[in-house]
């Protein structure tokens, strides 16, 4: 658990910190700017948040699909750790297995999720420009951006997550992207695409809710003179 605690903390700096960088560049004002400097911190973030699912999709399968498992695999103690034994057996393109996969999943995801964002943030803003917004309409605004990230790009996920689990019980499924979509329809029909989207969505909304409240208020803290708004996509929030 510690594992992925860790590296989530790391992506959400690195989704924060391009993102922000990136509207200090193109500009406040614009959903699409918004847009644009969210997906260039998804796209980013692939690099780090890739490896890091795989491990977790491996371990979490460890050991499927065969009898017994073997001491090699009970030794598997922590993401890292996983990460070096597929690199051992599948070498650096094992590592990457799922990335690009992941960078079109995190892409346009990051967009929507910072537009989102801002969409809501502006709608509930108060009228006086030095008002801070509530917490609740923060957290309602981070809750949804997080439910609407996942909605536009999840059929992308499910695919993602076939690729990466795919060999972890010793025998390879699918020899690509599209042998692994074809497949999949064929063998369950369009609802494969939507697999386990409720439970997303549940866990979506309390997580990101808390994620953008913790993040608004933390800049807040650190910048009591300014008057600093809701919206994430203003750079002077981000300016030292």
């Amino acid at each position: 658990m510690t594992s992925p605690l860790i590296g989530l903390t790391f992506i959400n700096a690195i989704v924060f910190g391009v993102q922000g960088n990136v509207m200090r560049v193109i500009g406040e004002g614009s959903i699409l700017n918004s847009f644009l400097a969210g997906s260039a911190a998804g796209a980013v973030q692939t690099l780090v948040c890739a490896p890091m699912e795989l491990a977790k999709t491996r371990m979490q399968l460890m050991g499927m699909g065969q009898k017994v498992k073997t001491r090699k695999q009970k030794d598997v103690k922590n993401s890292l750790d996983c990460l070096l034994k597929i690199y051992r057996k599948e070498g650096l393109r094992g590592c990457c297995r799922g990335m690009y996969l992941t960078l079109w999943r995190e892409t346009p995801a990051f967009g929507v999720y910072f537009a989102t964002y801002d969409i809501i943030c502006q709608v509930l803003s108060p009228k006086d420009p030095n008002e801070h917004i509530g917490m609740l309409p923060l957290m309602f605004a981070g809750g949804m951006s997080g439910i609407a990230s996942w909605m536009s790009t999840y059929p992308i996920d499910v695919i993602k997550s076939r690729i990466q689990a795919d060999g972890a019980g010793g025998k390879n499924m699918y020899k690509g992207t599209l042998d692994c979509f074809v497949r999949s329809y064929q063998a369950e029909g369009w609802t494969v695409y939507t697999r386990g989207l409720n439970s997303t969505l549940i866990r979506a909304f309390p997580v990101n809710a808390a994620t953008f409240t913790v993040v608004t208020l933390f800049l807040r803290e650190m910048r009591p003179s300014q008057p600093v708004d809701a919206t994430l996509s203003k750079p002077h929030l981000y300016e030292k």
